[in-house]
């Protein structure tokens, strides 16, 4: 089942609303994805309008972590989700959103990329781990 996504109303004149038509196969969206943490990567490829192609990630092992120390990038293991400022409810799930803290074998990190957009788990590091002695 669908969502419809556009203004199925013309104008508001204060009488009783009705629909004009039914909704537009470009105007009906979808459930979200949300992004989880497992020990395998799973992506979803949905065609999307003007035939597009969307790639969903719907579950994440690895993440492109970027150190601004050394301006390079390196794949870590993604560990947990340590907490999300948007709900902390998503963080105690599980579930990987633009802006979640996440604990990478490189340390924590903050994610910048949309992973059920954009098909892809993209980090700043913003605590180095510390070496174990």
């Amino acid at each position: 089942m669908g969502f419809n996504q556009g203004n199925d109303l013309k104008k508001v004149t204060g009488g009783r609303k009705r629909p004009y038509r039914k909704p537009r196969k470009r105007e009906i969206g979808g459930y979200p994805v949300e992004t989880k943490l497992s020990d395998k990567e799973m992506r979803i490829v949905e065609r999307v309008y003007g035939g597009n192609v969307k790639v969903r990630l719907k579950y994440a092992t690895f993440a492109n972590v970027y150190n601004p120390k050394t301006k390079q990038y390196s794949k870590a293991r993604i560990l947990g989700v340590v907490e999300t400022p948007a709900n902390s409810e998503l963080a105690r799930r599980g579930i990987i959103i633009k802006g979640a803290i996440i604990a990478t074998e490189l340390g924590k990190a903050k994610v910048v990329s949309r992973p059920s957009q954009e098909g892809i788990v993209n980090a700043i590091l913003i605590e180095e781990q510390k070496p174990s002695k």
